[in-house]
């Protein structure tokens, strides 16, 4: 898959597209429908796929405060769009210059001249140019001007609800990981690079991966039974703990992730790895000293080696697409 950024001119004399718009955050379901509707789209029509996306989220740029908590890094994204064989994605900066862009420059200079629309998809709740005055209708009617169709997605729903990012968030935050995946397709997780920590795992008998997280208000919080992509050929079971840390941090601390690898030593610092969901075991809790958050640990671990044990004997649940790296040093262990 290409990736281009900018908004500056990125199509070839040859390059011609079909292109859906959006955040895309999550990829979920509704997302992989409208990806494969386009896709036929174009294959029908001789086209090369296109997804035009912003980063960072609009709202991340009108009301940073009360922006939403994003369910994919920008390179998640990327990933996830890349396997479900998308040709060209472009990342167009949000700014406060690209927001006052009036509709018909969006899509003379950025649709048409820079990615070559022939064919372009939106979804029914689309809004853009300057103040959200574009609509379905007002894109109909440029389309016809500058020569190229355009059709609205209608509403994927499942178990009778939209899908949607929002209603993903809403079911991470309530601990509800398995309407999560209904509407995702897969489970939900997070990726990151391996960084240092301040090696109290360790000291406590939990050695842990600190895995980066790229903002700090992830949509979970919480002690989790997870898989660990990325620490040789095949995930690994594990447990996570995804939260502020109260018992040995105070104030308003910056999320942590971390991860117990299980029966698995060895260094992982600076490694790319992917953190799967599969469970909540329960909330993050604070405790009055160091042995009793042990204690905790250990309790947790259990927890989660039997919830593996049941995934084992069970169907296995779906698994994401996204491709991680296979880890070099495989046999070894966490970090922290």
């Amino acid at each position: 898959m290409i990736v281009t950024h900018g908004p500056g001119a990125v199509r070839s004399a040859s390059r011609i597209s079909a292109v859906t718009i959006g955040n895309f955050d999550g990829v979920h379901t509704g997302h992989q429908a409208m990806l494969a509707l386009m896709t036929d789209a174009a294959r029908a029509r001789g086209l090369e796929t296109c997804v035009l996306t912003f980063e960072p989220h609009p709202r991340e740029l009108f009301s940073p405060h009360d922006a939403p908590t994003r369910l994919t890094s920008m390179r998640e994204k990327l990933e996830l769009l890349e396997a479900s064989g998308i040709d060209h994605t472009h990342v167009v900066q949000f700014t406060p210059e690209f927001a006052s862009m009036s509709p018909e420059v969006f899509v003379e200079r950025l649709l048409v001249g820079a990615l070559g629309a022939r064919w372009v998809l939106i979804g029914d709740d689309f809004r853009f140019g300057a103040k959200r005055s574009g609509d379905f209708v007002a894109l109909c009617t440029l389309g016809k001007h500058f020569g190229f169709e355009v059709e609205a997605m209608p509403t994927i729903t499942r178990s009778g609800m939209r899908v949607s990012s929002s209603a993903i968030r809403n079911a991470l935050a309530s601990g509800n990981l398995a309407g999560a995946a209904e509407f995702l397709g897969r489970n939900y997780s997070i990726s990151g690079r391996v960084l240092h920590g301040d090696k109290l795992g360790r000291e406590l008998g939990f050695p842990t991966a600190n895995v980066q997280l790229d903002h700090n208000r992830p949509p979970v919080n919480g002690i989790f039974a997870v898989l660990l992509h990325g620490a040789g050929p095949a995930p690994r079971a594990a447990v996570a703990s995804l939260g502020t840390r109260p018992t040995v941090k105070a104030g308003d601390a910056a999320a942590v992730l971390e991860v117990h690898v299980f029966d698995f030593s060895g260094d992982l610092y600076g490694e790319h790895v992917r953190v799967e969901f599969i469970a909540k075991i329960r909330d993050e809790e604070k405790y009055p000293d160091l042995e009793t958050l042990t204690a905790q640990i250990g309790r947790d671990c259990e927890s989660a080696r039997a919830i593996h044990a049941r995934q084992a004997s069970t169907v296995a649940a779906p698994v994401s697409s996204i491709a991680t790296p296979v880890m070099s040093g495989a046999g070894g262990n966490t970090n922290g």
